[in-house]
């Protein structure tokens, strides 16, 4: 069984009938590996959110943290969950093979907004209002990376429950992403990223935002660099 994960400040009625990730939902309704646990009218982080179901009493074999502005375009989703998930222990559409000091996103080599050279990107994620928006192509994709774009990110949940990896709740919503890759890295598990058809509606980060820059400084003195 795999469990769809996500938050939103909607209520429930408004999630399942104009969010992009309760369109989607009820598209794959003919799926019966899928079910959905979705915090509605949502003011928690993140990290709450998700930990919670990271749990020994929880039933799921594959766990999916995904963001509620995100459209899954891929009808075959259980099937590259499943199939990723024999590769890797976790899985995402996009990341970076490699981890530079003083990173502020996945994609960036350090503390300003450069992209990273090309050859350490992985993965391709659409964006756009509506499903199915235009692409934007990181690199060559399955490939083993150290940091994966935490809109959309796979696991198994034993193999959480193994390593005891968990989402730190210090990071409510910035940086909850790279520091759960690091965590996940530093017990040994891998991480990889997988063909999986989404479009975001966003577009990425707000950097320098208050609550940006005060999550900047946390992850810098938890982790050093």
């Amino acid at each position: 069984m795999i469990e769809i994960i996500s938050a939103s400040r909607l209520e429930e009625p408004e999630f399942w009938n104009a969010s992009a990730l309760g369109i989607s939902l009820r598209r794959l309704s003919f799926e019966a590996r899928l079910s959905a646990h979705v915090a509605f009218s949502n003011r928690a982080g993140l990290p709450e959110i998700y930990n919670a179901r990271i749990s020994p009493h929880n039933r799921s074999d594959i766990l999916v943290f995904v963001h509620d502005d995100v459209w899954i375009d891929d009808f075959f989703l259980a099937d590259r969950l499943v199939a990723g998930l024999q590769a890797f222990d976790l899985i995402g559409v996009a990341g970076n093979r490699r981890r530079a000091p003083r990173q502020r996103a996945w994609r960036h080599v350090g503390a300003a907004v450069i992209s990273d050279d090309p050859a350490d990107l992985s993965g391709a994620v659409a964006h756009g209002k509506n499903p199915f928006g235009r692409v934007s192509s990181f690199g060559p994709v399955p490939a083993e990376c150290e940091l994966l774009d935490g809109v959309f990110v796979a696991a198994r949940r034993q193999a959480l429950l193994d390593r005891s990896v968990r989402f730190d709740p210090r990071f409510d919503f910035h940086f909850y992403d790279l520091d759960f890759c690091r965590s996940a890295r530093l017990a040994g598990l891998r991480l990889g990223t997988w063909p999986i058809c989404l479009t975001h509606q966003s577009r990425g980060t707000a950097f320098e935002s208050p609550a940006w820059i005060n999550a900047y400084g946390m992850y810098l003195q938890k982790w050093g660099d």
